[in-house]
């Protein structure tokens, strides 16, 4: 643990959580004090999520968590913008969240930045969801990127018509919504992270239609507050 006086010195600070059993980094945090051996033992609120199971699988696999402090004396937005570039590095880590910034302004191909800030801003009069989905979305389904699973209002969500999947501020694909299931494994039998219980909502849905998609893909959605981090936004709802 550290000591009152080293945490006053190191201040704000980005870690990694390693596996000594393979070597991978399955975490990035940023944190003060002695956050990251919380993390190391398990003593964070967060119980079902992956970084918690693979915790207890090392744990009980009589080995320890072991770590590195990657910035240290670092501001939040510094120590926030570090941690983005971090999960970014490190496609496999198991945080929920893609990291601050990382959708906006996060790793890209020269041709998607001019894409970006050379697209059309959408104008959007539909009653639509916005889901920020990660870069990953693009190496396999980005349905299923978008479709599980969020903490959002049911009340709001039930009044949407369709869901944008956005990625670095573009959208990439425009569903119609059938239905909105809380995101569990009984109602989401193919994703593996599923739970038993769930406060989380996915939804079942399939490609809009032509005229729907031919109004929104690969436009630019209006500009989001600085520093906003939830990946869900509600339009004309």
């Amino acid at each position: 643990m550290f000591s009152p006086e080293v945490c006053k010195e190191i201040g704000c600070y980005v870690y990694r959580l390693i596996d000594p059993r393979n070597g991978e980094t399955f975490y990035v945090g940023k944190g003060k004090g002695n956050r990251v051996f919380a993390h190391i033992n398990g003593d964070l609120s967060d119980d079902g999520s992956e970084k918690l199971k693979r915790i207890f699988e090392i744990r009980n696999s009589g080995f320890e968590v072991q770590h590195v402090i990657h910035r240290h004396g670092m501001d939040d937005k510094t120590a926030f913008e570090v941690e983005a570039a971090l999960i970014e590095a490190y496609p496999g880590v198991t945080n929920l969240a893609g990291g601050h910034g990382n959708n906006d302004r996060g790793c890209a191909h020269s041709k998607e930045i001019i894409e970006k800030f050379e697209a059309q801003e959408a104008v959007i009069t539909d009653k639509v969801i916005e889901i920020l989905v990660n870069r990953s979305a693009l190496d396999g389904s980005v349905y299923d990127s978008a479709r599980f699973a969020w903490k959002l209002s049911q009340a709001r969500a039930e009044k949407a018509e369709y869901v944008f999947a956005v990625l670095n501020g573009l959208i990439l694909e425009i569903f119609l919504i059938d239905e909105w299931k809380s995101a569990t494994r009984a109602n989401f039998p193919e994703f593996s992270h599923a739970t038993e219980q769930s406060d989380r909502f996915g939804f079942i849905g399939r490609p809009a239609p032509k005229e729907i998609e031919s109004k929104y893909r690969r436009k630019r959605v209006p500009p989001r507050p600085r520093g906003a981090a939830n990946p869900i936004r509600y339009h004309n709802i």
